[in-house]
């Protein structure tokens, strides 16, 4: 992956410059980032998972990335694990494109709002031009995982209806679902450490929610199981959103919407 030929040196040279500042100050601008995010693009919510918003672990996990993506800017080769593992979530979470310049421009936005006259016209000049650099990089991981995954047998891209045909209470804490595909047609084989994205709208919510859920049986061609732990306390503590919904509303014969099995570690 050559990207000197894209990025000249000056832009390198000054987004180098930049790694001390993120340094300190990258948590900040990403907090930054998702409040632009969803004030100007309000329907990103119903991707971004809104719990992780709430714990700061986003902001957290995006800051990061962006350091490491400056630090290595010369290298960006260096970064490619980071990259396929943030690219599988995405993929699990149908982020396409189009949301790229988006995001992009928020995060510019945020980097003017926080570093205030640090953030010269030349600095984020040489970021918009390193964030078009970096964009594509995912777009094009993502390509491909997008289409591996649906040229897989039995696989596809987007959300899938599934049944639950079987709920199963493993302890106190603990219920197994059961879920096979509305449409009866067959599912892909999948790797131990992938997760699936599940999709559902909770009464009183107004957003969509998604979560990731580690698949807890071997590979069988017909069905999906997921083992979910309840997470208490709704005010103090969001987790228990989505799995109190899965565990109390949800019962044999209910349909949920899966994505395709990511990834390898739950991220």
């Amino acid at each position: 992956m050559e990207t000197t030929t894209v990025l000249d040196k000056q832009t390198i040279e000054t987004v180098k410059v930049t790694v001390p500042v993120l340094a300190e100050h990258g948590q900040a601008i990403t907090s930054r980032f998702y409040q632009l995010l969803f004030i100007n693009n309000p329907e990103l919510k119903n991707i971004f998972n809104q719990t992780n918003q709430k714990k700061g672990k986003q902001s957290q996990a995006l800051a990061n990335a962006i350091y490491a993506a400056a630090a290595n800017i010369d290298q960006l080769e260096n970064i490619l694990p980071v990259v396929h593992q943030i690219a599988h979530k995405h993929r699990s979470l149908n982020i396409r494109p189009e949301h790229y310049p988006i995001i992009g421009e928020n995060l510019l936005k945020a980097m003017q709002d926080v570093l205030k006259e640090a953030a010269t016209e030349e600095i984020i000049a040489a970021w918009a031009k390193a964030y078009n650099v970096i964009a594509d990089i995912f777009i094009e991981v993502e390509k491909d995982m997008y289409q591996e995954t649906d040229m897989k047998p039995g696989g596809w891209t987007g959300y899938r209806d599934f049944n639950v045909f079987q709920k199963v209470k493993e302890s106190d804490v603990i219920t197994s679902f059961y879920l096979k595909p509305t449409d009866n047609g067959p599912i892909p084989a999948y790797d131990a450490g992938q997760y699936v994205t599940i999709k559902v709208n909770i009464p009183g919510v107004s957003y969509t929610c998604q979560r990731q859920y580690s698949l807890s049986s071997k590979p069988n061609g017909e069905f999906f199981k997921i083992s979910v732990k309840k997470e208490e306390g709704l005010i103090n503590n969001p987790d228990g959103v989505v799995s109190t919904y899965l565990h109390d509303s949800v019962q044999e014969g209910n349909t949920i919407a899966l994505s395709a099995p990511a990834g390898g570690i739950l991220f």
